[in-house]
């Protein structure tokens, strides 16, 4: 009996120290990740469009979430809905603006300075939700996903307010229709200018 009475006590004394770990390690966790939200401005255009095309304006907000690697070093991920594309100022396409619509998911590396300045680097996946093109005769103007390599700076406040600046250069072929008289492999460019605010 007192055996028995012995094991229970030692396989208790291991599941609380198991317990109190996996705590520690999931609070550790959590005081690495950063929540915030973001919203700003969208300066886009089409690069090797064999249409003539003028920069657009849009629009972008969403969330964004940090993991912090180190005092200096985190990874930040975004999660936006952003309006993007191009003035067209051709015959095949009229005069109208060409409004795409995507749900972007950046990923970036951040280094941050003691002061607040920060350098970022990393990739963009989008997936089209909406778009708004008048005169095509059937089908999409535009595939469902599009990728591209995005880089930027800014400052963040110690009280978590902050700017910052980005650019995003389309890597993947945009078009996904099918006319005579215009390519369909040009690409998405952005620049990007944003407020977001980080909870602590």
């Amino acid at each position: 009996m007192k055996k028995l009475i012995l094991i229970c006590l030692v396989l208790l004394s291991v599941k609380s120290f198991g317990q109190t770990k996996s705590e520690g390690f999931v609070q550790v966790l959590l005081n690495r990740l950063e929540f915030g939200i973001k919203a700003g401005a969208n300066y886009s255009d089409f690069t090797d469009a064999s249409f003539a095309t003028d920069p657009l304006v849009g629009f972008h907000a969403g969330g964004t979430v940090a993991f912090k690697l180190g005092k200096n070093f985190s990874v930040q991920e975004d999660i936006l809905f952003s309006a993007v594309g191009a003035k067209s100022n051709n015959n095949e396409f009229g005069k109208q603006d060409i409004k795409l619509y995507y749900v972007s998911v950046p990923v970036l590396f951040r280094y941050k300075t003691n002061f607040g300045l920060y350098a970022e680097a990393g990739t963009q996946a989008s997936f089209k939700v909406k778009e708004d093109v008048a005169g095509l005769a059937g089908g999409d103007f535009a595939k469902k996903l599009d990728f591209a390599a995005t880089g930027g700076i800014g400052f963040q406040s110690k009280m978590g307010l902050g700017i910052g600046a980005r650019y995003i250069y389309g890597l993947s072929k945009v078009g996904n229709f099918d006319a005579s008289g215009s390519r369909n492999n040009f690409k998405n460019n952005n620049a990007q200018v944003s407020l977001f605010y980080t909870f602590k």
